[in-house]
This record gives structure tokens, C-alpha cells and sequence, in this order.
């Protein structure tokens, strides 16, 4: 098993931790005001569904069209919810920025192999976010 595969199972393992870590971040951010006093089980519902998937969510096997489908919905679905779309984007942000927090802080990565695939890995986070990013504003902007 490779050390991103093992550093994903870490991640989907804790994805109430990062989940309740998420929740108060957002609670707190200027930026995501409508976050203080959206329902705080359904936000913490919400993403850990994407820290508990997020192996399936990264797999080179999940098509585009499944990411599109999912946040195009997520962005109509969080404008009729009164979010402004910047603070969706924002929280979206700190959804991958927890996720490397993550990784450093408990990644274990001792050789420059297991950084390597590290690194591996982000890069495959961030460009699922970058996908999710651009469908939900695509989601967003069709909902008016």
C-alpha cells in the first residue's frame, strides 16, 4: 500500500474529527457568515460526506461528469440556501486546507518517498477541488 493510499484510509478514519474541525473554523471566519448560523448537524453532515469519500471522491476512476453532476446541484442548491458564493468557495477552501493539516500533522511522512507521494496526493486534492470549485459556481450562476 502506498503511503497516499494510507494517508487517504487516515483521513476517511478521521473524518469526524475533521469534520467538527471544519465546523468550527467556518463558525468563526468573517469570510462565511451565513455558516454561523446555518444548522450545525446538517454542516457537519455535509462535509464529512466529502473527508469520508474523499478516496473515492480523488480515484482516478470517479469520471469528471460525477464531480460536475455533484456540485453543479451543491452550488443551485446552496444559493436557493441564501449562501453567498464566496463563502461557499471559502468553505470549500477550508475543507482541502483541513486536509492537509491533516496530513502534516499526523501524515508520519519521515522519507522524502512518503513526502513525494504526499505531494501526490495533494495534488490530486487539489485538483479535485479545483473541478468542484468550478461547477459550483457553474451551479450557482444557472440557479438564478
Amino acid at each position: 500500500m502506498f503511503i497516499s493510499d494510507r494517508l487517504v484510509e487516515m483521513i476517511e478514519r478521521n473524518a469526524d474529527e475533521l469534520a467538527r474541525r471544519w465546523l468550527e473554523d467556518v463558525r468563526r471566519r468573517p469570510e462565511t457568515p451565513t455558516y454561523h448560523t446555518f444548522d450545525p448537524d446538517e454542516l457537519i453532515h455535509r462535509v464529512h460526506l466529502v473527508y469520508s469519500q474523499l478516496g473515492r471522491w480523488i480515484s482516478r476512476e470517479t469520471a469528471e461528469e460525477e464531480i460536475a453532476e455533484y456540485y453543479l446541484s451543491l452550488g443551485e442548491r446552496r444559493r436557493k440556501e441564501g449562501f453567498a458564493v464566496s463563502e461557499v468557495i471559502w468553505a470549500l477552501v477550508i475543507t482541502r486546507r483541513h486536509i492537509w493539516f491533516k496530513v502534516l500533522s499526523d501524515g508520519l511522512l519521515d522519507t522524502a518517498l512518503e513526502l513525494n507521494q504526499a505531494l501526490e496526493l495533494n495534488n490530486r486534492v487539489i485538483r479535485y477541488f479545483d473541478r468542484a470549485l468550478y461547477y459550483l459556481c457553474v451551479g450557482y450562476e444557472s440557479s438564478k
